[in-house]
């Protein structure tokens, strides 16, 4: 495993589409492995591909809950419901927090380290983390969505 480098904004590959993956080999099990190390060293709750650098659709995401460390490949929000508005950062744009409103309640579907799909619902913290990473995926970056840039006394 290694930890590799968080793309910052202004970096175009933050605003590009991510390719499907079509075979889940080695070299996805070490993206994984390599982005899990990466965000538990940067402090995160989620990181998505693009965001080392890598243009497939890999994320994961770990809200410190009893669902740990979720792994997703090729993730497809099928259901939401709901509205919530809070806070919300981006390791590639570090520091800076603004309002976006999210689903409150989400599912996705996508499929794990061995190729299983599966479905996975959450609420709160971990429906606002997946809009988030799956949004990278498509190049599409939290700024685009905030009502309300915060200052440092609110965040």
């Amino acid at each position: 495993m290694a930890i590799r480098n968080i793309v910052k904004v202004g970096d175009s590959i933050l605003t590009k589409k991510c390719r499907t993956v079509e075979k889940i080999d080695g070299r996805i099990l070490t993206l994984l492995d390599d982005m899990a190390e990466t965000l538990e060293k940067a402090g995160g709750v989620g990181l998505a591909a693009p965001q080392v650098g890598v243009l497939r659709r890999v994320v994961i995401i770990d809200v410190g809950d009893e669902n740990g460390l979720i792994e997703l490949i090729n993730p497809e929000i099928i259901s939401s419901s709901g509205e919530q508005t809070d806070a919300e950062g981006c390791l590639s744009y570090p520091g800076k927090f603004g309002e976006v409103t999210r689903p409150n309640v989400v599912t996705v579907r996508a499929a794990d380290r061995d190729g299983n799909i599966r479905e996975i619902t959450g609420e709160g913290l971990l429906a606002r983390a997946i809009c988030h990473e799956c949004d990278h995926l498509d190049g599409k970056m939290f700024m685009e969505l905030v009502t309300r840039w915060l200052d440092d006394e609110e965040q």
